[in-house]
Order: structure tokens, then sequence, then C-alpha cells
């Protein structure tokens, strides 16, 4: 075979293996980046911060059952081959994801939705754990031995592309529907879920057109394939030391420097910082792009020099920095650091709107919005809601306005009378003439307050700026290391040996990312200081990459291993 030849055959096996694994990732995402609605949607209205903490429990749960894909599926692909196994993880997740995008929310179906959310999101997390340690086998053992860094560092690419996709077909729906359909029970957030299967359609048959891998098919013509792919993997001394060596030197430290440039902070730019649901995956999809050429440049670089201390570099720069770029975040979009730049002639206070509780006729919620525009472009939005409970059902029937009477802030022995427009109900047409009026026996003692910011274009790119350089570290830990574990193992046992570290990796390590750092940002707020410190969440990430760092500086070898035919 020609060399040209050689390089057209390599070429369509990246392209075959990257676009199922990408859309692998895709239909894993999707359900991270929707999590703010999700929650909404398939846990009681009134959990608060509990039912993001749920979802983004059900979100990491699929990433906790990735090793047991790993074992599952990584046997299967050490005894019947590669190609077949990550056919079959192709179709088991893209049934699953579009199964999510079909369960009804806890409105109609109650605590049956999370539970049957969860059930699919485990069958997510399984068949990931089958797919990718597939797929870099497939593609490593394809790749001439001088180049296996770089090929395979296209196949490290999905995953953040699989992101990238999941971010712009949801801006896309998003932007065409508004957030009130998209986000309603049956909205436009089941979209992505739905598009899914068409997306699975196309790889399958794209997969279909592969053969096997040229080293699998030699072991198994000459009868040398693992009879036991587990006992082997982990009940030999030597090659399990090499896996805990992978896990607690390598991809360990991995996992959480990709979790957290990628998925913490799309989360805390819009849970802590409040940036508007748009414009924060807007920063994501433009630092996305930057950065995900360098996947290939660091697994080119790794050809070269090495894998080793590509990705210390990596994990050793997230360590240093993560604390500084979080804190510029909040810097930046902080209300109080942006009091001189208030721009009075177009910041607007909208009237009091009162919307009637469908279920409970003695709750009535006021709406109180207004936005703070800066003279620098920038919009801050504020949707005050108050609870208010009636001495007596509402009767208003078709009034188009509400009167009741508060105590007054300022001097506790007068009241105000407030007038509020009531927001009609779903199919109803009220009377703009007719007011009615209601007896308010108690009213909630904090309002719920949204927040969303719309940053001005220089703060927008400086965002984006600091969430690629995060993407950068991931792409310096993450490109050589499919190319590092593949060298660590012996063919017959390669599948299951790889997938086992870089799923505990990955996805316990690094999928707890994001639930563990919100879980411990709780935990530091107290009555004095009710938002806590939102910067505790990054001890999580620093401290796992810190000991991996150590134990890889120590531990592992920069060598590249040119035979991995052993």
């Amino acid at each position: 075979m020609s060399n040209s030849n050689e390089n057209k055959g390599i070429g369509f096996i990246i392209g075959a293996s990257s676009v199922g694994t990408l859309i692998e990732w895709y239909d894993f995402y999707i359900f991270g980046m929707l999590a703010t609605i999700i929650s909404k949607q398939f846990f009681p209205a009134d959990a608060g911060t509990s039912a993001l903490l749920s979802t983004l429990a059900i979100f990491a749960a699929g990433f906790i059952v990735r090793p047991f894909g790993a074992l599952v599926f990584g046997r299967l692909g050490d005894l019947i081959g590669r190609k077949h196994t990550f056919l079959l993880t192709l179709v088991i997740m893209g049934g699953s994801t579009f199964a999510i995008g079909l369960v009804p929310g806890f409105a109609t179906i109650g605590w049956a939705a999370p539970i049957i959310v969860l059930v699919l999101r485990l069958l997510q997390g399984l068949a990931l754990g089958g797919e990718y340690g597939g797929a870099a086998t497939y593609v490593a053992e394809h790749a001439p031995a001088e180049r296996r860094g770089y090929w395979t560092s296209w196949i490290q690419t999905t995953a953040t592309l699989g992101l990238f996709l999941s971010l712009g077909i949801i801006i896309l729906i998003r932007s065409s529907q508004g957030v009130e359909k998209f986000s309603a029970e049956w909205g436009g957030w089941r979209y992505p879920f739905w598009i899914s299967i068409v997306l699975v359609g196309i790889s399958v048959l794209i997969r279909m057109k592969m053969s096997e891998s040229p080293m699998f098919t030699k072991l198994k013509s000459e009868g040398k394939t693992s009879v036991n792919p587990l006992k082997e993997s982990f009940g030999h001394k030597a090659n399990f030391k090499m896996v805990l060596l992978a896990l607690f030197g390598a991809v360990m430290g991995q996992g959480v420097i990709w979790y957290t440039g990628q998925f913490y902070a799309q989360s805390f730019i819009e849970t802590v910082c409040k940036v508007e649901f748009v414009q924060s995956r807007n920063l994501m999809l433009w630092a996305i792009l930057f950065a995900t050429p360098f996947f290939v440049i660091f697994g080119y670089l790794s050809d070269r020099i090495g894998r080793k201390w590509i990705m210390m570099a990596g994990m050793l720069a997230g360590i240093l920095t993560y604390r500084p770029i979080y804190q510029h975040f909040l810097d930046v979009t902080n209300v109080k650091n942006r009091v001189e730049k208030i721009d009075l002639a177009n910041t607007v206070t909208s009237p009091l709107l009162a919307s009637i509780d469908a279920k409970d006729k003695t709750k009535v919620y006021i709406i109180h919005k207004f936005d703070t525009a800066y003279t620098d472009g920038a919009h801050f939005k504020y949707t005050k809601t108050d609870t208010l409970h009636l001495a007596a059902e509402y009767t208003g029937a078709d009034a188009g306005s509400v009167v009741y009477t508060q105590v007054n802030k300022a001097d506790s022995t007068k009241t105000d009378t407030l007038t509020a427009k009531v927001k009609a109900p779903l199919g109803a047409v009220l009377d703009s003439t007719k007011i009615a009026a209601f007896v308010v026996a108690s009213k909630s003692i904090k309002p719920n307050v949204v927040v969303e910011k719309t940053m001005d274009s220089s703060t927008f790119w400086n965002l984006v700026l600091l969430i690629f350089v995060q993407i950068l570290y991931v792409t310096m830990v993450y490109g050589p290391i499919a190319a590092f574990l593949v060298e660590m193992f012996p063919t017959k046992i390669r599948y299951t040996s790889m997938s086992l570290p870089y799923h505990i990796g990955n996805g316990v390590f690094g999928g707890l990312v994001p639930f563990l750092g919100t879980l411990i940002v709780e935990f530091t707020k107290t009555a004095d200081k009710p938002a806590g410190d939102p910067l505790a969440g990054l001890w999580y990430p620093i401290g796992v990459a810190t000991v991996c760092l150590f134990i890889g500086v120590i531990y592992l070898t920069n060598k590249v291993d040119k035979n991995v035919m052993d």
C-alpha cells in the first residue's frame, strides 16, 4: 500500500471513529448543558437549589457508572472485537438520549419523572464507558507508530466538539423559540434529545462500513486473543500496577482539568456570575472554537517530545491559575464594580405583575422586573418575585388589575397601596378596566430574585479569553492521553485495561467536578455570609490535580513506546 493510500485509509478510520464518538459525547453532554431547565422540569417547582443539586447528581450518576461500562464493553471488545462493540454502545447511547426527551415532567407524572431520567442517564454512562476505549484503541492500532499521538488526538477533539455541537443546537433552538416556549414542559429544550436519533442513525451506517482493527484481527487469526480480559487486566500484578499508575498518575488529573475548564466554567458563569443563558453558552462556543485545534497540536508534539511533560504542564497550569481566573470572573461581573457606569436614561422599571397560582387560589406571585443599563452597553436584568398569601381565595375572575396594601419599608407605621397588572392564565382574556382587591394575610420573608447579566463586548471577549486558557489546559492533558494509554497495555487486553482507568479518572473524579464543586460552596454558606465562598468549589479539582501531578512526575516515563503489538 502506498503512503498516500495509507493516509487516505487512516483518514477514513479517523472520520468514521470520530463521528460516532462525537455523537456519543453530544448525547452525553446535552443533559449537562440543560441542567438548569431540567431541574425545573423534573423536580417540584419550589425545590430551589436542591432541584439543581439533584439534577447535577443525576448528571454525575452517568459519570459514576462509566467504569462499569468500561468493564462490560471493554471485555466484549477484547473478546469479539472493537468494531461490533462500539456499534452496540452507539445504539444504546442514542436510544437512551432520545428517550430522555420523551419523559413527561414532574407536573405530569410526579417523582416517576426523575427516576426514569436517572435510569436512562445510567444507560448513557454505561454506553459511553464502552465507546471511548474502543474508538481510541481502534485508531491507535491503525496509526503509524511515529504518528500515533497525532492521529489519536483527532479522537480527543470529539469530546469538545460534541460539547460544541450540543451548545450550538441548544442556542439555535432557544433563539428561534424564545425563553418561555423553549423552557415549557414540552418545549424546545427537548429537541436536542430527539435530534440525537437522526445523528446516531447516520453514524451507525458509517461504522457498518468499517473493518476490524488489523492488530486484533491478527491476534484472533493466531488464536492469541484473551480468554478472560478482566482477569488478565486486573488479576496480574504487573498489569494491575500499570492500571493504577495510569489512573493516579495521569487520568485522574486530566479528568478534573477537563471538567473544570469546560463544565464548571460554564456552570460558574451562569449560576454564580449570573451571565444570561445564551451569552454564557456563546462564551463557551467561541472559546471551544479557538482552542480545539490545540488537541491535534499537542498530540503532534507528544510524538516528538513525549507525552508525560505536556500532560503534567497542563495540570500544573490549572493548579496555579484556577483561583485567579475565577476571581476575575466574579470581579468583572460584580454589580458593585459597575456603579459609575450606570446609564440612567436607559434604565427601566416595569410595572408590577400579579400571577395567581393555578392550583392554590390563596397564593399570588408579585413579579417586579427592572433593567439596569450601563454606558458600556451591558444590561443587568432583575426579576424579583414576592409570594403573597391571601386571607381568602382570589375571586377576581376577569379583572385586569389588582390592588393590595403592604407595610411601608421605611416606616412600619405606614402602609402603601400597590396596583399590579394580572397575568392572564393560558387561554383567558382579562378586562383591563376591571380592578379587584385582595387582603394579604402574610408575605414571604425573602423575595426570590433572578438576575440575568448581558455583558458588554469588552467583558465578553475577556471572559472568552479566560475560558479559552482553561480549555488550552484541557488540550494539553487530553490531546496526548489516548496514545499514552494505548502504549501502556498489550493488544489482547488493551480495550479493557485502558478503559477502566480512563473512565474512573474522567467519569468519577472528573465528572463529579460540577456536583462536588457546587456542594462544597453550599457547605460554606452561613447566616452572616448567605452566598458562601464561591471559589471554595475549586479546591476539589485543584487538590485532585495536585495529587496526580505529584505521582505522575515521580513515576511516569516520558518514553514513547512505538511497538504496541506486544
